[in-house]
């Protein structure tokens, strides 16, 4: 049985019935916001509390009632932006002037930053500015330029790692000396290992001084990869950015709409769990290759921890009393779920989605 089907018979309705929620949800939010930046994380909301009352809802009532959450959820949206609209006049700024430096550091930074996307190719530039600035999601720049939503992520990180050089090089008034400069201080900014050996840059960077200075702000990025995501954990937005980024890197692979929906769900309840109760922490989502291919994420805090494990994941168990699914739901939802917590020590959980367990796939 898959793992779509359990959850579909945990709720009491059939997997078909949860699948079947997903593009009608997306059409009804999409209908009403068009391409707000928030399209996706309003999808991703009425799913989530759709999904923990599911057990709640009278047989042939599901459909009717992700509908009228998908309107609340759309209208909470408008009456918030509303608000902020009506109450802005009377907000007061009462902090220092600025310094004078500071505006000067500032002109700089946004000179080097021009400079930088200048030197970008058109389509690399256009991309990055809608996704970054516009919010366009990569499913809709994939529809555009014809590929795939996998494709356009790995563009964007290449993209950005070489954004991250060309800042660096305007900031610093860097002409670089070689045609190797380049490519070395790329795969060092980009965190690609195999790119690095291909171009010696251990070695370059020995035998070039201005490399050498410059790949010290790249290399204290942690050598992040294009395949795994860190991402701190502390208030209500960051639960909406882990669960954006989440569903973003798994459309890399292919996982069907389902699927998608479910690790949005598991990275949104573990991360509300981590601001709930520990206040603050880690998720760290990764791509995996082995022993299979699929996703992991772990999400790691220091807050108070769990007591009783076995009876947190017991059937009925609910941390707290909202409309969230709980650990015994996110456990469901993923193929592999581990947790470690001691008391006064915080909280571990490890859960893997893998390919191939949903019964949907893209088309």
């Amino acid at each position: 049985m898959s793992a779509s089907e359990r959850f579909g018979d945990s709720l009491g309705h059939t997997a078909e019935d949860v699948a079947d929620l997903i593009p009608m949800v997306r059409r009804i939010v999409y209908a009403r916001v068009g391409s707000h930046p928030s399209a996706e994380d309003l999808v991703q909301e009425t799913l989530t509390r759709v999904l923990s009352a599911a057990s709640t809802v009278e047989p042939g009532m599901l459909e009717p009632y992700a509908i009228v959450t998908a309107r609340n959820v759309v209208s909470s949206l408008w009456r918030d932006a509303d608000r902020k609209n009506r109450n802005q006049h009377r907000l007061v700024d009462l902090s220092a002037p600025e310094p004078p430096e500071k505006q000067v550091v500032l002109e700089e930074e946004q000179s080097a930053m021009a400079t930088a996307l200048a030197r970008l190719d058109e389509r690399e530039r256009r991309a990055l500015l809608d996704h970054e600035v516009d919010g366009t999601d990569t499913h809709a720049l994939a529809a555009r330029h014809g590929t795939t939503a996998g494709a356009v992520a790995a563009q964007l990180n290449r993209t950005r790692a070489r954004l991250r050089v060309e800042y660096l090089l305007a900031i610093e008034h860097v002409d670089p000396p070689t045609d190797r400069c380049r490519p070395v201080l790329i795969a060092l900014s980009s965190g690609d290992q195999r790119r690095q050996r291909e171009v010696q840059a251990a070695q370059h960077l020995l035998e070039c001084e201005p490399c050498a200075r410059l790949s010290q702000p790249l290399l204290e990025r942690g050598q992040q990869r294009d395949d795994c995501l860190r991402i701190p954990v502390s208030s209500d937005a960051d639960i909406v950015s882990a669960r954006r980024a989440a569903r973003e890197l798994a459309t890399r692979l292919t996982f069907g709409a389902t699927d998608l929906t479910v690790i949005a769900t598991a990275v949104s309840e573990v991360c509300r769990n981590i601001v709930r109760f520990a206040g603050s922490g880690e998720v760290v989502v990764e791509l995996l290759e082995a022993p299979r291919r699929g996703i992991q994420i772990v999400a790691r805090d220091g807050g108070p921890g769990i007591t009783d494990v076995d009876r947190a994941l017991g059937d009925g168990f609910s941390t707290y009393g909202g409309l969230g699914l709980g650990l015994p739901g996110v456990r469901r939802l993923m193929d592999e779920f581990a947790i470690a917590s001691e008391p006064g020590h915080g909280t571990t959980v490890t859960m893997t989605k893998w390919e191939g367990t949903d019964r949907e796939r893209p088309t």
